[in-house]
């Protein structure tokens, strides 16, 4: 495993030299970009996103790591001193991505001029949706996918995705107190928040705004058009697991009057927070 890693490590160095020649009338001091996101809200492809600025300046052709609050396999949460060393091992150049709760050690290490940050999230109604199926059928050693297979039908597991398994071993809260660690990320100019479905409804002008995002922080020598198409050629629904139907407002084909009630009396006012909707009447 260890020999595994430093391959990776040489081979990730290797191709970072190969794009700075490959760019080398550009300044190497370039920011990091970071892709934050609420999990199942389409990380892989905001990653994917990112990662197209590599053909037009000298970042990062792959991620760079990839960091994740609660471990996959055993659910095992990690402590605060992992997320801030990982924020600590990153370079300019480099393309990252991660599940990451703000923090305020977080917050101040993201917030600093060396990195250009962003934040996806989704309807947590769409969330609970994707999760269920995500759990179920997509990965079998994620650390619920036993107690999901052993349930009786969808609308089971969805209220699980819902109310989380306060009896259980492993920390899963419900929906709202899982999102609740993310939500300072929304009030930092510093970071560009991102709602997953303008990404499917409204490219042009998400993309947009995530290019003006860099560009105000460091100038790119190429023509906005030309960044702008570099992105949108970057992204491959294929390789992206939120993109398992393409569509968004999924939620009200599986939501029954009973999940409902449960999401509104677990979520307070998260929707609205979010800008899902006006109030609880939905």
């Amino acid at each position: 495993m260890k020999i595994r890693s430093l391959l990776r490590t040489v081979l990730y160095q290797t191709e970072k030299l190969i794009q700075r020649l490959r760019f080398i009338s550009q300044p190497a001091e370039l920011p990091i970009l970071l892709g934050i996101s609420f999990p199942k809200s389409g990380t892989h492809l905001l990653d994917q996103i990112l990662l197209g600025f590599s053909n037009i300046a000298p970042f990062a052709k792959r991620l760079h790591s990839f960091y994740a609050e609660y471990e996959g396999e055993s659910g095992a949460k990690r402590s605060p001193e992992q997320a801030l060393a990982w924020l600590v091992s990153l370079r300019p150049r480099d393309v990252a991505s991660a599940h990451l709760f703000a923090r305020p050690e977080a917050v101040v290490r993201v917030c600093k001029p060396e990195f250009v940050p962003y934040f996806i999230f989704r309807d947590p109604r769409d969330v609970v949706v994707s999760h269920v199926f995500y759990v179920t059928d997509m990965e079998a050693r994620h650390v619920h996918h036993g107690y999901y297979k052993s349930l009786p039908d969808f609308n089971a597991r969805l209220t699980v995705s819902i109310l989380g398994r306060p009896e259980a071993d492993i920390e899963f809260p419900d929906v709202a107190a899982r999102f609740e660690p993310y939500l300072g990320w929304l009030d930092r100019p510093e970071i560009l928040t991102i709602h997953f479905e303008d990404l499917i409804h409204d490219r042009a002008a998400t993309l947009t705004r995530i290019m003006d995002h860099l560009l105000a922080r460091t100038p790119l020598p190429a023509t906005r058009q030309l960044i702008l198409n570099s992105l949108e050629s970057s992204i491959n629904p294929t390789k992206s697991p939120t993109f398992r139907s393409g569509k968004t407002g999924e939620w009200k084909k599986y939501f029954t009057e009973e999940h409902k009630k449960i999401f509104k009396e677990v979520a307070g006012d998260l929707l609205v927070r979010l800008g899902y909707e006006k109030d609880g009447d939905w």
